[in-house]
């Protein structure tokens, strides 16, 4: 099993990460979810919040602002107690295509940072999601491996899991 990946058991599927290139991380998850509403918990910051930061890395995610449209940016800022100060964590969409693609960049570090595209494809009554980050240099790829910082999408996934089948099961009030 790679970093970040996550165990199957009969209610949960498994989270696969794999370097498929010198550059590029790939990581794939099936949800028992229709893709519409998996988007949206990409998309809404309301509901980004309640999964995004890996809850065993003591993470807290003090704010997320997004304008989730083509051109529009967004910007995270989470803290930590090992941390002197928080890291804000931003970037602006490619890409927002409902239900099926987001590509932003991250813009934070001092040189060209990585390019995640996210598919979202519906097979089944299942939502098969893939989130590529392709990074600008075979060193920045090794250094995200390195720094733990891949290691979390086992968990993150599992709480996307957890919070789209909350949300599959709420009913509108009439």
């Amino acid at each position: 099993m790679n970093p970040g990946d996550s165990e199957p058991t009969p209610s949960r599927p498994r989270t696969i990460v794999e370097r498929q290139s010198d550059r590029e991380l790939v990581v794939t998850r099936a949800f028992h979810a229709p893709a519409t509403l998996v988007f949206e918990a990409w998309t809404r910051p309301e509901l980004f919040r309640q999964w995004w930061a890996p809850k065993s890395f003591g993470v807290t995610m003090i704010s997320y602002e997004a304008d989730v449209r083509t051109g529009g940016t967004y910007r995270l800022v989470m803290d930590h107690e090992s941390l002197d100060q928080p890291m804000a964590f931003f970037g602006r969409y490619i890409e927002v295509t409902s239900p099926s693609r987001l590509v932003w960049t991250n813009d934070e570090g001092d040189e060209d940072g990585a390019v995640t595209t996210v598919t979202f494809e519906e097979r089944g009554g299942e939502t098969l999601v893939v989130l590529r980050d392709c990074f600008p240099t075979k060193e920045a790829l090794d250094d995200a491996i390195a720094s733990g910082s891949t290691s979390g999408w086992g968990e993150q996934l599992d709480q996307l899991e957890t919070l789209v089948a909350g949300l599959g099961t709420r009913t509108d009030e009439p």
